[in-house]
Order: C-alpha cells, then structure tokens, then sequence
C-alpha cells in the first residue's frame, strides 16, 4: 500500500512489505544510516541483523513500517508496533523508529509518515499512539509537539512518565 501526499510532489510513503528484496534492502539501509547517527547510538547495525531483520519483522504480528521516498529514493523510516491500553481496553500503536536523512529533514517527510501510522491507528481504532525520545533531541520533539504528541504526564503526585530498559543477554 502506498500514500501519496503533496508536501512534495516526489514524496511517496509506502507501507514496508517486509518479504519484498528491495524494501527490505530499503529498511535496512535507513535504519543502520539512524543506527551510526550519534543520537541512533553512533554504532552500526551488525551483519547478522541487517541480514535477519526483514524476516524477522515479516514474523511479528502488528508491525507496521513506513519509507519515505524521494525520486524512487529512500529517505525516510517509521517502525511502529501494535500494543494495547488496558487503561482503555484498546489497541494503541507505539513508534519505535523515526529516521530521515540529512537531505530530506524539513521537507515534511515526519508528517508524512505520521500521517501514515495515524492513518492505520484509525483503521484499527487505536486509542492513542505512544513514542519515545530522547531528552537530548530537541528537533524530534519539537516535531512531535508540532504534530500533537506531548509527554505523559499524571499531574502532581505521579509526575511525567519515564521509559527505561534493561537489556537481556
């Protein structure tokens, strides 16, 4: 499935087929360019996940991914995953993935792809769509704001909600 928008009359948003050879290349290629990006990590993805990933995704249930291209040429990344509220007894999408290149920041692609992850939270009747950021990546989040995201906050008592991690061996 593909979207067309006008933000640039050669952007074209295309859900990822994961078993198609060239999105595949695609997703790959953009998510190790998000990976060497200092605020992606500043390290490469290794052989065996740019080899598995494309499979690996084709196999979970409730992934959705997006590119961005430019004059047949990818410059934009969404990878987002079904979840669910159970505050609300509802699907809701999380954004794990947002990259775009150098030469295409500022041109609309963000909205693009958003508009496209909304669009599918909306056919699913998601209640919301969650993300996270980094605190030191202002140009993101004053995006995310632009387009209506903002922390998650439970006032006083309960503060702002914090993501954290722990890595499994």
């Amino acid at each position: 499935m593909s979207y067309y928008y006008s933000v640039m009359n050669e952007l074209q948003i295309t859900r990822v087929d994961y078993l198609d050879p060239q999105q595949g290349k695609d997703l790959v290629t953009l998510l190790n360019a998000y990976a060497l990006d200092p605020l992606g990590g500043d390290t490469p993805l290794s052989d065996e996940v740019k080899q598995a990933l494309p499979a690996k995704l084709a196999e979970v249930d409730g992934a959705n991914s997006f590119i961005a291209y430019v004059n047949d040429q990818p410059v934009g990344l969404l990878n987002a995953f079904m979840g669910f509220s159970t505050f609300n007894a509802a699907p809701l999408i999380n954004i794990h993935d947002v990259y775009v290149a150098p030469q295409a920041r500022g041109k609309g692609v963000v909205d693009a792809l958003f508009a496209a992850i909304e669009a599918v939270a909306n056919e699913l009747n998601c209640c919301k769509i969650t993300l996270e950021v980094l605190e030191a990546n202002g140009v993101a989040q004053s995006a995310y704001k632009r387009l209506g995201y903002k922390g998650y906050d439970l006032g006083e008592l309960g503060g702002e909600a914090l993501f954290w991690q722990k890595k499994l061996s």
